[in-house]
């Protein structure tokens, strides 16, 4: 990392290969906002390129080493392979080539108020409502969200505050390329154990992240293995959870018609303000509470805060409600992970609906192979289970794992191989009053959409 540390200090002319991924996009504004020349490429056009273009930052359409002509510096995302022909052409050409993390600690070092959400769940929403939160409070901050806020119109945002708010995401270690002012690690759980191999050695690397940290820790109380990690780190440790041992607690929760979660935010064992959320759910309680936390260190006021939570309604495929057909509510959730089902699931079940249908397309067949029986007991949770085939992202199936290995262990539960029969399916079962959820981190909002038009042609 060190040799990379001031590069930013010797160059001006940056090529950004995947330029349109939702790290890339923000980092991109950042870099131009601060006077850097910024090239880009990508294979597939969207509303991101063209927010980019609008800044006047030139896109190539396709990977070719010509697009790297003039650069400096080359960042690209962990998406990109080794074989991408820019990629080649920087090393032949001698040009520094990055990774997407990589630039991040370097653009965030540049903030002296830089905050770092982690955690296995809840970043995107908690970086989100943060981000709200700090705009409100008159902060300005800049952001780097893992999803699209709609209160910005977009993933990212550039302030003219010292103030940074960015996601750490643990996935092969790519947070300890941070070293931020404040870090808040919201839960630590057995994930991406294709990478960690087990849950200790995911403690061990939130430890080191926490050991990077320079001021101060923001600290889920009530999470056993999020303690362990912060153990012998020499900082201020701030908590918050539902526990009475917490700097930070919710107190006489109550919910409401709807998807409403309400409850007075005490700190230190005395009322600072009452929250009432429009997002439902345990979890968004616990996301709510990190980013009042970090943003109560930062000095916002808690009107400020409880008037930002009130208003955020979610992040893009964050239970994002898409329609109503025929009474029908259609939902979707980024959720792929059983703790995250489970949180999901059971926020779901409490809300009023006749019957909740669970859309679930697993992702990874490792991660399925792996938290078989914990992804079971999750999606026995719904009315109705509905299971698509395993999207194997980066992987090939040397775990000899099926969607119908998964159904086996869900009592009630159907699968099918396309998104165009669950569609079917779905669709003509599903009445008046009901809840049908998609969920999963790949392309599952597609078969939530193919859902909506057959409701709205059944009409």
């Amino acid at each position: 990392m060190s040799q990379h540390q001031d590069i930013l200090d010797q160059i001006n002319r940056i090529h950004m290969i995947g330029i349109g991924g939702s790290g890339m996009c923000p980092m991109a504004e950042i870099l131009h906002s601060k006077g850097f020349s910024i090239t880009g490429s990508d294979v597939f056009e969207s509303d991101t390129l063209q927010r980019i273009r609008s800044y006047g930052i030139p896109v190539s359409m396709g990977h070719k080493k010509e697009n790297i002509q003039g650069a400096q510096l080359v960042v690209y995302t962990a998406a990109v392979k080794q074989d991408n022909p820019e990629l080649i052409a920087a090393q032949e050409q001698g040009i520094p080539a990055i990774e997407r993390s990589v630039m991040l600690g370097m653009v965030a070092r540049r903030y002296s108020h830089s905050i770092a959400v982690s955690g296995t769940h809840g970043k995107t929403s908690t970086t989100a409502m943060l981000t709200q939160i700090l705009i409100n409070g008159g902060k300005d901050p800049t952001a780097i969200i893992g999803g699209k806020l709609p209160f910005i119109g977009g993933n990212g945002r550039v302030g003219a505050s010292q103030t940074m708010v960015c996601e750490a995401c643990e996935y092969v270690d790519t947070f300890l390329q941070l070293t931020p002012a404040v870090s808040v690690i919201l839960n630590v759980d057995a994930d991406h154990l294709d990478y960690f191999g087990d849950l200790s050695n995911i403690i061990r690397s939130f430890h080191q992240f926490a050991s990077q940290t320079t001021r101060a820790l923001i600290v889920n109380g009530d999470d056993t293995n999020a303690l362990k990690a912060v153990e012998g780190v020499e900082l201020p440790i701030i908590t918050y959870g539902m526990g009475e041992h917490n700097d930070y607690q919710a107190a006489e929760i109550s919910a409401s018609a709807g998807v409403q979660e309400h409850f007075t935010l005490l700190y230190q064992g005395r009322p600072l303000t009452k929250i009432s959320l429009s997002v439902p759910g345990k979890h968004n309680i616990y996301n709510a509470l990190a980013a009042a936390a970090a943003a109560h260190y930062l000095g916002v006021k808690p009107e400020d805060i409880a008037f930002s939570l009130h208003q955020f309604t979610g992040v893009h495929r964050r239970f994002e409600i898409l329609g109503n057909p025929q009474g029908i509510t259609v939902a979707d959730d980024f959720a792929h992970h059983p703790t995250e089902l489970k949180a999901t699931l059971s926020a779901a079940m409490e809300m009023g609906f006749q019957q909740v249908w669970a859309v679930f397309q697993p992702h990874t067949f490792s991660r399925t192979f792996l938290l078989l029986h914990d992804f079971a007991q999750a999606l026995s949770i719904p009315d109705h289970a509905v299971i698509s085939e395993i999207l194997p992202v980066r992987e090939t199936n040397t775990y000899n794992i099926y969607a119908k290995d998964l159904a086996e262990k869900v009592p009630g539960s159907v699968w099918f191989e396309t998104f165009e029969e669950i569609a079917d399916y779905v669709s003509k079962q599903a009445s008046s009053g009901d809840l049908i959820l998609t969920l999963g981190g790949g392309n599952v909002y597609q078969c939530a959409h193919m859902i909506l038009d057959r409701l709205n042609q059944q009409a």
